[in-house]
């Protein structure tokens, strides 16, 4: 539980979080640690927190960042552990099954970007990404200036 109104920093306290999942093994060297969407969500703080809390854990010396793919695990150099799956595709597989069991039902508007990220703890553009996979499978279209919505069932792909 984070204490919003105590003298330590929420950065602080954030890493002190992700650093005892380090050592309880939670979090084992070479798999990422939570994106800075993903804490946002996670812990409703900003961005610019999370962007604290990756330097504190750096400054620790229990993570390091690579450009571009995230911050991982134990000292730089170390084997990073990747995804099976790309995030977006996990997002899309399961927008996809919720069309299917009719959860999201033709002519609805699908969840909005914001609603996603905080949903699966992604940035923007892994929420952009899996909608455009499931739009360009055909399970939604999208309306300019309007929103994305779940395409009639009879225009669903055959799989």
């Amino acid at each position: 539980m984070l204490d919003r109104d105590g003298p330590v920093p929420l950065y602080v306290q954030v890493a002190e979080m992700i650093q005892e999942r380090i050592i309880s093994g939670e979090l084992r060297t070479g798999e990422p640690v939570p994106s800075e969407a993903a804490m946002e969500a996670e812990f409703d703080i900003a961005r610019t927190t999370a962007r604290n809390v990756a330097r504190e854990l750096r400054k620790r010396q229990l993570v390091h960042t690579v450009q571009g793919e995230g911050t991982f695990v134990g000292p730089l150099g170390v084997p990073r552990i990747k995804r099976t799956r790309a995030v977006y595709m996990i997002i899309a597989n399961d927008i996809i099954a919720r069309i299917r069991r009719g959860e999201l039902r033709p002519n609805r508007a699908l969840p909005s970007e914001m609603t996603l990220m905080r949903q699966y703890g992604v940035a923007k553009v892994t929420a952009r990404q899996a909608v455009a996979y499931v739009r360009a499978q055909k399970w939604v279209f999208t309306v300019p200036h309007r929103g994305t919505y779940v395409s009639d069932a009879k225009d669903w792909p055959n799989e």
